[in-house]
């Protein structure tokens, strides 16, 4: 399956819905990486370990730059100056979607010739990531 068609959606509290935000551009990985936590006794031949609590790294959404009144930009910039939690969707072509809260920040990009002006969203999680698996298959 090609990434061509992944969406990514936000609502705020109260919102029954989730409105698109257009202009994506690139998705970061999502999951855990579990920390290995070092479990090995005094008995043990060889380390023992157990793996503890995830990390999701860092979430960085690439956008493509717009500013207008409805922009992805402007919506994404009054979450992030109010520092907000909202709830995001993201979703595969498949159906896949992923859900989860989170506090944002948006970092405009830098420029050069021949490049195109882009907007960096990064998401601090507020809650675990739900993976809502597509329906009739």
């Amino acid at each position: 399956m090609l990434a061509n068609g992944i969406t990514l959606g936000m609502k705020k509290k109260g919102e029954s819905t989730y409105s698109d935000l257009p202009g994506l551009k690139e998705v970061p990985e999502l999951g855990v990486d579990p920390e290995k936590v070092d479990n090995t006794t005094l008995a043990d031949k060889m380390k023992h370990s157990e793996l503890g609590i995830g990390d999701p790294g860092d979430l960085a959404y690439k956008f493509k730059w717009e500013n207008g009144e409805n922009s992805s930009y402007r919506k994404l910039r009054t979450v992030s100056d109010a520092k907000e939690t909202v709830s995001f969707e993201q979703t595969f072509p498949d159906g896949t979607k992923f859900h989860f809260d989170a506090q944002c920040s948006v970092k405009v990009g830098g420029g050069g010739v021949n490049a195109a002006i882009e907007y960096t969203l990064t998401l601090g999680l507020q809650t675990d990531i739900v993976v809502v698996d597509p329906s009739g298959e």
